[in-house]
C-alpha cells in the first residue's frame, strides 16, 4: 500500500526539484501540499508549486498557503527565484494556475488531510516547521495520525549556514526562520527524523553531476530538474556558499532509508541569539533521529534514474 505524504516547502529551488522527485516516487501517495513563505515570495511559490504537478498531471492534489511570516526572514534575493521558475520555457505556457488566495489555509490543509486520512500519514518538510505546528497547537489530538516526521534541518557537528548580523553562525536556514516554533516540533515527541548540513553537506551540486544529468535531456524530467539545477550556479555567490543537495536529499530518504546511517540523540534548539536557531545536542534534551551519513553514490544514481522516467 502507498505511502500517504504530506509535504510541506517553501518554494526555493531545491523545494521544488524534491516536488518533482516525490511525484516519481510509485510507493508515495502524495495527498496534499503546503507552502511556507520562508525562502519564497509565497503568490509565485504557489505558482510554481501548481505548474509542476500541471507538468506531472497531478493537479488533483491540493496546496495550501502559508500566511505565518518567520521570526528571521530569508534574504529578498533567494525568495524571488520562483519567479524565474515560473517563466522557464516547460513552464511558462502551462494554462493559469488558480487564485492564490483562493487557497485553503496551510494549517487548516494539514488538519483537513490528517483527519481524513484512513491510515497513519508521513510528513515532509523541506522548508521550516510552522505550518505544521501551527496546525498541532489547533488540532494536538491528530499528532497520533503522524507516523513519521521527516525534516531537512539543523546542524549538529557542523557549521550552520547562517551568516546575518547579531548571529554567531551555528544555525542551518529552516531552523533560524522560526526557532521558537522549532523548539515546539521536537517538544511534541513525535517520531521525527531530521536530515540536517551534517549530511547534506555530502552532496553537493557538482558541475560532474549535472553533466551527466544533460545526456538524458530528451527525458522531459531531465531537462527541467537540469535547468533548475543550472539556475544553482549563481543563486548564491560560490565565493560564499556552495549550494548543497538539501532539500532533495532529505526527499530521497522516503524511497532509500536503508541507504542511510542514522543516530538517535537527544537535542534542543536555541531560540535567543547569538545563536537563534542552533539545534544543539543535549541530554536534557527531546529524542530524536539524526542522519549522519549517506551512500552517495546510490543516491546520484537512483537520482538520474527517477527524473529518467
Amino acid at each position: 500500500m502507498p505511502k500517504f505524504l504530506l509535504m510541506d516547502h517553501d518554494g526555493a529551488i531545491d523545494d521544488l526539484l524534491s516536488q518533482l522527485l516525490v511525484l516519481t516516487m510509485p510507493d508515495v501517495d502524495l495527498i496534499g501540499i503546503t507552502v511556507t513563505p520562508a525562502d519564497c515570495y509565497i503568490e509565485p511559490a504557489l505558482e510554481s508549486t501548481y505548474k509542476l504537478l500541471q507538468l506531472m498531471g497531478r493537479e488533483d492534489i491540493p496546496i495550501g498557503r502559508g500566511d505565518y511570516n518567520g521570526i528571521n526572514a530569508f534574504p529578498n534575493e533567494w525568495r524571488a527565484r520562483p519567479e524565474i521558475i515560473n517563466a522557464l520555457p516547460l513552464l511558462i505556457n502551462l494554462p493559469p494556475s488558480p487564485d492564490p488566495y483562493a487557497c485553503l489555509s496551510a494549517p487548516d490543509l494539514i488538519i483537513e488531510k490528517l483527519s481524513g486520512a484512513a491510515d497513519q500519514v508521513t510528513v515532509l518538510m523541506t522548508g521550516p516547521c510552522s505550518n505544521l505546528v501551527l496546525a498541532l497547537e489547533k488540532a494536538p489530538e491528530l499528532k497520533g495520525k503522524i507516523d513519521e516526521v521527516i525534516w531537512m534541518a539543523g546542524a549538529f557537528r557542523t557549521q550552520g549556514n547562517v551568516q546575518t548580523f547579531q548571529h554567531d553562525g551555528t544555525a542551518e536556514w529552516n531552523v533560524f526562520w522560526d526557532p521558537i516554533s522549532s523548539q515546539k516540533l521536537l517538544s511534541y515527541e513525535l517520531p521525527l527524523t531530521l536530515i540536517p548540513l551534517d549530511v547534506t553537506n555530502q552532496v553537493p551540486v557538482t558541475k560532474a553531476f549535472l553533466s551527466r544529468l544533460a545526456t538524458q535531456i530528451d527525458y522531459t524530467l531531465s531537462n527541467l530538474t537540469g535547468q533548475l539545477w543550472a539556475l544553482t550556479i549563481d543563486t548564491i555567490p560560490s565565493y560564499h556558499y556552495t549550494y548543497f543537495m538539501w532539500d532533495i536529499l532529505a526527499t530521497s530518504y522516503l524511497a532509500m532509508p536503508g541507504q542511510f546511517t542514522t543516530e538517535v540523540v537527544k537535542a534542543t534548539v536555541s531560540t535567543r541569539p547569538p545563536n537563534a536557531g542552533q539545534t544543539c545536542l543535549d541530554e536534557s534534551g527531546y529524542p530524536l533521529t539524526i542522519a549522519t551519513g549517506v551512500n552517495t553514490t546510490y543516491f546520484y544514481d537512483y537520482l538520474l534514474a527517477q527524473f529518467k522516467r
